[in-house]
């Protein structure tokens, strides 16, 4: 239970910040080119989605099986679970959405979504690694 609740704080305090930083402060000009923002961003809706993915994804991990161990597991998950952010989050909204410069968007929420699930399988590692 303490590993379930590490690691979900871990997702929390992991892309909480992240997401700020990169849409709302260093890449905001081109977010707001994009599209992707109608609006002033809902702060506390988007960090009550983090904390139900975090929870979602701290669950998840443990059941899931790989014939690889440590580190290898951890960046297997995280990739497994980025490719399926990835088509609903940034395909489905190009799908959606008339979003102007769309292989921009792609590359920059690739981008993010590389570094954000990279630091997840880093903290899933260091998590579940073996005591010695």
């Amino acid at each position: 239970m303490n590993r379930l609740l590490l690691a979900a704080a871990a997702y929390i305090v992991i892309v909480f910040p992240l997401a700020v930083l990169w849409h709302a402060g260093l890449f905001k000009e081109r977010y707001d080119a994009f599209g992707y923002f109608s609006g002033d961003p809902n702060i506390p809706v988007g960090l009550l989605s983090i904390v139900i993915q975090g929870i979602v994804l701290s669950v998840l991990y443990p059941r899931f099986q790989s014939d690889r161990a440590g580190f290898g597991r951890a960046f297997q998950f995280a990739g497994l679970t980025g490719a399926f952010f990835w088509t609903s989050h940034v395909l489905g909204l190009v799908a959606k959405h008339n979003v102007p410069n769309a292989l921009g968007f792609v590359v920059m929420e690739t981008g993010y979504l590389v570094g954000q699930f990279g630091l997840l399988a880093l903290a899933l590692g260091l998590i579940y690694r073996r005591a010695p």
